[in-house]
């Protein structure tokens, strides 16, 4: 794990266990539709405020990953969930690209594809 200019914990998808990962990804319904990792919990950016008492079931042992498509809204979901101390947030760099790319196991919601990033 590292830390950016701005004091974000963050860690690229190698680094991610492959194990008891506890996945926030916080991109739009239709991405997450797409394609998205099989046990990530799914809140969009913008209905996080409202939504975090949801967070609040999730493992408080360990760090929530943040992922979006690309590393950039998980990055501020990250920040803002730590200031705000709902969670011991870790964004996931690369999000949901170089997941793929990194060959990370992927479900979609559609009956009519193969799991995607969109």
């Amino acid at each position: 794990m590292t830390t950016d200019s701005n004091d974000l914990p963050s860690a690229p998808v190698p680094e991610l266990p492959s194990e008891g990962l506890v996945l926030l990804d916080v991109r739009e319904p239709d991405e997450w539709a797409a394609g998205h990792a099989p046990e990530a919990v799914h809140v969009p950016l913008g209905e996080l405020p409202s939504r975090t008492g949801e967070l609040a079931d999730l493992p408080d042992d360990r760090p929530v990953h943040v992922i979006c498509r690309s590393g950039g809204r998980s990055a501020r979901a990250a920040a803002w969930l730590n200031a705000a101390g709902v969670v011991d947030a870790v964004n996931v760099e690369g999000g949901m690209k170089a997941w793929q790319a990194h060959g990370r196991p992927m479900v979609t919601d559609r009956a009519d594809a193969p799991p995607e990033v969109i």
